[in-house]
């Protein structure tokens, strides 16, 4: 039953990370990372891995998308 859970996660996180890298406008590519990092996060607790779903929502879904959306908020004031 886990491989179809892995099987949907994965399938998911590649559409994702093609949505990230070939949508116009880049609100739209940092919202998709961020789904992607979710899933990705999902997909290391299917598989038993708490500590890297953590440091996976932590750093990448937390911590990159602030980031990438700060600079966004920066560059447009300017």
């Amino acid at each position: 039953m886990a491989e179809i859970y892995e099987l949907f996660l994965i399938g998911l996180t590649l559409l994702t990370a093609f949505l990230a890298v070939k949508l116009e406008r880049i609100i739209h590519s940092v919202v998709a990372f961020l789904f992607m990092s979710v899933l990705t996060a999902l997909l290391f607790l299917v598989l038993n891995a708490p500590y890297a779903t953590i440091f996976q929502l932590l750093v990448y879904a937390g911590a990159v998308v602030v980031l990438i959306l700060i600079t966004l908020h920066t560059i447009k004031r300017w």
